[in-house]
């Protein structure tokens, strides 16, 4: 009986840290990295890897990391792409007949916007 309590009880509080966070918060990590919540795996990760876990559950196609965009015939709606740019990596996600800020379209946390090469992605 005690196992079952402290089997509940720890599920109990699982479950609550996890509804702490809202997918895709951010927070600083004490050594001045970026995390993010993913509600997910209930876990916290780098912004890439929440990438790579948003792709893979992403109903569109990705095309992997480039530096260069595909051709637009070839892309469809909610296609995915991380752009290499000088000043690091930014998801990118084919949204209303436009390659978008994946954050734009998925609405995680204004941050993401101001990540990697993200603010210079429309350069």
């Amino acid at each position: 009986m005690k196992i079952l309590i402290a089997i509940l009880l720890c599920s109990f509080i699982l479950t609550a840290q996890a509804q702490e966070y809202e997918h895709g918060e951010i927070k600083q990590s004490t050594s001045g990295d970026i995390q993010v919540w993913n509600a997910n795996s209930t876990q916290w990760s780098d912004a890439e890897t929440f990438w790579l876990n948003f792709e893979k559950t992403n109903e569109g196609n990705s095309w992997g990391r480039s530096t260069k965009y595909p051709n637009y015939d070839d892309v469809n709606e909610f296609d995915t792409i991380i752009i290499e740019l000088e000043q690091g990596a930014c998801l990118m996600q084919f949204y209303h007949a436009r390659w978008r800020r994946a954050n734009d379209v998925q609405r995680w946390n204004d941050n993401f916007n101001e990540y990697g090469s993200c603010p210079y992605v429309f350069d």
